[in-house]
């Protein structure tokens, strides 16, 4: 079977990639490398079962020729980060919502099998109630969840009117290999990370008590395969919480972090952490109900916060302490 990743160079198209390939699928990745990186595909790029299709999803052509005889799609590109689509949200709308439209016309065009999709857990909003379950969503606090929203009603639709059979996965705080600690829009583990290791305080926003579903990237391959292969017609055409179904403040998770790396390099132990203001946009807290995946889809998630940090940690100690 023949699977297309778009933004398969990325954080969790990448991890996908690897996984996929090493299960004997054949893989084509897409992506402009406007967030991934190459290096996170040199391991895969002599690989036969293997293809890049350079391109960008705004293009509707570049979409159609990335899914030539494409089985199933896992869409996974878009443009992160909810201070980002503050600063830009014409860029966020562009490739999050036409880009979204036209990876949706081609697959339908294709006649692929299955969409299953990238959407996030900041399609809550202001919704208060926890843990969140699939059903009950707020009002949208930034220009990003706007976008996130808009990809589950588009995917609805096309189910509804071309019978294109889609899967939306409310990814909480993905963290583990690949993810990038570097540029202005890093996520807080990998950041935080790498300025441990640096010996750098990092900056918490807020007094810390905000809290998080911290999800490990093996759980999120895991939902994604369930995603894509399930035989119950119950399980389609309909959206997912993709979490562990637990949270971590901040203040918990820096000590976590903390105390991992302190383990490998014992001067990290007196770096000290710094309280900033609170973030426009974020939610305050953020615990994912994982009751529906778990019925519908069989999900059976491996890591804790606990078990994924270290495995984190690990991983960028040996990766990244070079940098």
């Amino acid at each position: 079977m023949k699977i297309l990743i778009t933004g398969g160079a990325g954080f969790i198209g990448s991890n996908l990639t690897e996984y996929f390939l090493n299960k004997g699928y054949e893989v084509v990745c897409f992506d402009n490398f406007a967030t991934g990186h190459r290096h996170n595909l040199k391991n895969y790029l002599g690989n036969t079962q293997f293809t890049l299709i350079e391109g960008d999803i705004r293009n509707l052509e570049d979409c159609r020729k990335a899914v030539v005889n494409v089985d199933y799609v896992l869409h996974q590109a878009a443009l992160g980060s909810v201070p980002r689509s503050i600063n830009d949200p014409i860029t966020t709308n562009d490739v999050n919502i036409s880009g979204f439209l036209n990876m949706l016309v081609a697959s339908r065009d294709e006649k692929v099998k299955r969409f299953v999709y990238a959407a996030s857990s900041s399609t809550y909003g202001d919704s208060v109630g926890l843990p969140k379950v699939e059903e009950v969503i707020g009002k949208p606090l930034s220009p990003y969840a706007i976008t996130k929203y808009v990809n589950e009603l588009y995917a609805d639709i096309f189910s509804r009117t071309y019978g294109l059979e889609t899967i939306g996965l409310r990814y909480f705080n993905v963290f583990g290999r690949k993810q990038d600690p570097n540029g202005a829009y890093a996520a807080v583990i990998p950041k935080f990370v790498m300025q441990f290791m640096k010996y750098e305080s990092p900056v918490i926003n807020g007094d810390g008590n905000y809290s998080r579903d911290f999800t490990y990237i093996d759980n999120v391959i895991q939902m994604n395969e369930l995603a894509m292969l399930s035989q119950n017609p119950e399980a389609i055409n309909t959206v997912y919480n993709t979490a562990f179904g637990d949270r971590t403040t901040l203040s918990e998770l820096v000590e976590m972090l903390k105390e991992n790396l302190s383990y490998l390099d014992p001067k990290i132990n007196s770096v000290e952490v710094v309280y900033g203001p609170n973030r426009a946009g974020d939610i305050p807290h953020s615990l994912a109900s994982i009751a529906k995946a778990e019925k519908l889809l069989g999900y059976k998630p491996e890591y804790s916060i606990k078990r994924g940090i270290k495995e984190a940690v690990d991983w960028y100690y040996d990766n990244l302490k070079e940098h």
